[in-house]
């Protein structure tokens, strides 16, 4: 099936009102979720509802988030990691829009406004994402060319690294009938995987207006647990090969950013002495060449 055959599946005629449903997912982020809660409340267009998945925190979550009695929805469970909270949310949600929030990133007063404007006026839209505004320990920093956001076909230069935040994206109840839900196998790159499931089948719609921010350098980021993230990309990307409606072309991209990546972690583990994990990436690296020279 064909981009264009894939893109013009969806219907031409949007619902009236399909409803906006808000999943805030948090583990041990006490002060932080309530910071994200209260920019969701502060929404010129308010959420339909708004989900809370607590994914087991033993922090004063629970406690804290009392005070949203009423104008949340908050469900407790026990930690299963990003992709299962997020994939408990989407089973929750009631209604037709579906926007994330991570909770230590926060959405600008507009963003459902502007984001649910487009989608109805776009009604062949799946999936949509905003521009950002970047804090590292609270301090505003620009972002380099190499993060700018594609619209349209974004699938090559996503595969270089993840463009896509969860919090900016809404998406229709739809892609993930189609898509699937996120690989609760994965500890990290989770969204890279989402991301690059869906970008090698549709169009990504960016709204070039900053309506989330995304704060960093705080002890909660998964990133401080994981540091090297590229290990885990290269199994998406080895995941992704499976696909059997990946085009020729998008095979080979696939297989040269393997090629790439694996090639910077085996000279790594040179450096540090770690033959074992050298030659495993060496042989990944080597793999990945000779399936590229077959295509």
């Amino acid at each position: 099936m064909s981009e264009h055959q894939e893109h013009t599946m969806t219907s031409d005629r949007c619902p009236e009102n399909p409803g906006i449903s808000a999943i805030i997912t948090t583990y041990n982020r006490a002060e932080m979720v309530v910071e994200a809660i209260n920019s969701v409340l502060a929404q010129t267009r308010q959420a339909d509802e708004i989900i809370v998945v607590d994914d087991g925190s033993t922090d004063q979550t629970p406690l804290t988030l009392s005070q949203f009695s009423g104008l949340i929805r908050y469900f407790r469970f026990a930690n299963g990691g990003i992709s299962s909270a997020r994939n408990r949310g989407i089973g929750l949600a009631r209604y037709e829009l579906i926007a994330f929030l991570d909770s230590d990133d926060l959405w600008l007063p507009d963003k459902l406004a502007r984001q649910e404007e487009y989608m109805r006026q776009n009604c062949h839209c799946l999936i949509s994402y905003t521009g950002e505004i970047w804090l590292r320990a609270n301090t505003r920093i620009n972002q380099g060319n190499r993060h700018r956001k594609p619209d349209g076909w974004i699938f090559e230069p996503s595969l270089q690294l993840c463009l896509v935040s969860p919090s900016s994206v809404m998406i229709r109840r739809q892609l993930f009938q189609t898509i699937g839900l996120f690989d609760e196998s994965l500890p990290v790159c989770e969204d890279y995987d989402f991301w690059l499931r869906v970008a090698h089948r549709f169009p990504f719609h960016f709204i070039d207006v900053p309506l989330i921010v995304k704060r960093g350098r705080h002890a909660g980021q998964l990133s401080h647990k994981y540091p090297t993230m590229d290990r885990f990309r290269i199994i998406v990307l080895q995941k992704l090969l499976c696909q059997s409606d990946l085009s020729v072309e998008q095979r080979k991209q696939v297989l040269q950013v393997i090629i790439r990546k694996s090639s910077i972690i085996a000279a790594g583990c040179h450096i540090r002495n770690k033959h074992e994990d050298e030659n495993y990436f060496s042989a990944i690296k080597q793999s990945a060449i000779v399936e590229l020279a077959t295509l």
